[in-house]
């Protein structure tokens, strides 16, 4: 079964576009959230809650920060549909527990390659802006750049999203 990479910057309309592909194959896909509460972030929870009543009904949810792997290998069987949102807040869950981003990269590729369902997974394209002014920034983009390449090797379509347009960088638009 396909599994599908959406890229594209903050606010471009990766999430919307991977929405709209899940439910072109399921009436009530998976979606596995990676973002973090962060106590004391107000404005980081009101929209970790609008994005919980934005969702709905429609969704089953599970809210996993760190070990998407280990979900993917217990929920994307034959016949699932499953939207992973967002790597890139994974990847900063996986650096802030001073694990081995390039080590769990390998590991989720490995479990895309054997996956059953339809999966997507959202994630950022940070290589087009400014070269960061911190070693840590640098070193964030670098994983980040990373993971979307491996991530995009395993994957039979990646897309680009841009204002809200997708364009198909590989395998056959849905």
């Amino acid at each position: 079964m396909p599994v599908t990479l959406i890229l594209g910057g903050a606010r471009s309309g990766k999430s919307r576009r991977a929405e709209t592909i899940a439910f072109t194959h399921s009436d009530h896909p998976l979606y596995i959230a990676t973002a973090p509460l962060i106590e004391g972030d107000d404005e980081w929870s009101a929209r970790i809650h609008h994005h919980r009543q934005q969702r709905g009904e429609r969704w089953r949810v599970i809210e996993e920060e760190i070990a998407i792997a280990a979900v993917l290998e217990q929920q994307a069987g034959y016949g699932s549909t499953v939207l992973v949102d967002c790597l890139t807040l994974w990847l900063a869950n996986l650096l802030q527990a001073e694990m081995d981003p390039e080590a769990e990269a390998m590991r989720l590729c490995h479990t895309l390659k054997h996956c059953e369902g339809n999966i997507i997974l959202v994630s950022n394209e940070v290589g087009m802006g400014l070269v960061p002014e911190s070693s840590l920034g640098r070193a964030f983009r670098d994983a980040q750049g990373r993971l979307n390449q491996a991530v995009a090797m395993v994957a039979q379509r990646v897309e680009f999203v841009a204002a809200g347009l997708p364009i198909c960088l590989k395998g056959e638009k849905e």
